[in-house]
């Protein structure tokens, strides 16, 4: 008898369905993974809405899912270090190794990547959010069994904010603006904090995300929803060496640009639409500016693992509902409700 899968399968936007597929035979040198948990994230969120998040376009059935953890069932030839019923989080990437952003380090520039539940290439590279799936060994990070999945699979978000952190520079001692209160914003607050960060703003349109980001710590929030003289009066009583803009909108860009100092560090993590969009780029030339991009992350992710594991990061706070995979198209529509939900993550039951 053939062994199926169910996986959340994106035939277009707004066209989610759970499709059972046939699991072919485990490639030599794959290992098989039954799902643990996985995070709803917002490019995922970005797909399900429009088919596309970015630059890149949903052509064929894909399904989703990046943010994954679970269980190793079958091992297909050798896995050093692996074994059947390990707990573990899956790095969505698979990097060569072989081209020149490999070799000088930096893993997530990867010229010929294959990052799981995503439209970058053509065919597209299929996700996590199945019963079952595959992956490489060196995908694969142990988790210690007090871990649980739901924690684990936020690893990969985390892995995001540190990067975007690195990016940023020595942060020690500054100030930081930080535009966008969902899931990777809170984040980015919390790996700012680790990494010295003194104080941080937390800037949104919607009070629900604000509230939470007070919650977890935030110095101060600022609802923009009705214009940015609030905004403007904080940075007068403290100028922003930093800013994160994690909205993935022009207008966040375009504040985040124009708020920080004279010589100060702009950070983009947010994917921005697709096209062309408009930047004020003589003020990033009149101050100085340094605007820096943030694409995914590289060792970051073990170092996620860890954080998570020793407790030091508590993910889970973050986690405003849990639904069983079986129903990812209403937990998509769910995470998509800004005034009920930060973070969602789907389970196995």
């Amino acid at each position: 008898m053939t062994s199926m899968a169910l996986a959340a399968t994106l035939f277009g936007a707004e066209d989610l369905r759970m499709v059972e597929r046939p699991l072919d035979r485990l490639a030599p040198g794959m290992v098989r993974i039954r799902f643990g948990a996985g995070g709803i994230c917002g490019s995922d969120m970005h797909y399900f809405r429009h088919a596309r998040t970015g630059d890149f376009v949903v052509t064929s059935p894909l399904v989703l899912g990046h943010e994954i953890a679970g269980e190793v069932i079958e091992i297909a030839g050798s896995a050093a270090g692996l074994k059947l019923g390990d707990r573990v989080a899956v790095n969505p990437s698979r990097w060569c190794g072989r081209c020149t952003p490999c070799r000088e380090g930096r893993l997530n520039l990867c010229e010929n990547i294959f990052f799981m539940g995503s439209a970058s290439k053509t065919p597209h590279m299929q996700g996590g959010f199945a019963t079952t799936f595959d992956a490489v060994p060196q995908q694969c990070v142990k988790i210690p069994d007090h871990v649980p999945y739901q924690a684990a699979a936020l690893a990969e978000p985390l892995a995001v904010c540190l990067h975007a952190v690195v990016r940023a520079g020595d942060v020690s001692g500054k100030s930081a603006v930080l535009f966008g209160a969902g899931p990777i914003g809170l984040l980015t607050m919390l790996a700012a904090r680790r990494a010295g960060i003194a104080e941080v703003t937390v800037v949104d349109i919607a009070a629900a995300p604000l509230a939470f980001a007070s919650r977890l710590g935030a110095d101060h929030v600022v609802d923009v929803s009705g214009g940015d003289d609030g905004l403007k009066a904080r940075a007068a009583a403290r100028p922003f060496d930093v800013a994160f803009e994690v909205s993935g909108t022009a207008a966040g860009l375009a504040s985040a640009i124009g708020i920080v100092r004279r010589g100060g560090i702009v950070v983009q993590i947010g994917n921005l639409p697709g096209g062309q969009i408009p930047v004020p780029a003589n003020a990033v030339m009149a101050k100085e500016i340094d605007l820096r991009g943030s694409f995914r992350f590289g060792s970051e992710f073990m170092t996620a693992v860890e954080l998570i594991s020793d407790g030091s990061v508590d993910v889970l706070a973050l986690v405003t509902a849990e639904r069983p995979l079986a129903a990812a198209p209403d937990a998509m529509r769910l995470a998509l409700d800004r005034s009920q939900s930060v973070k969602v993550v789907l389970t196995a039951h």
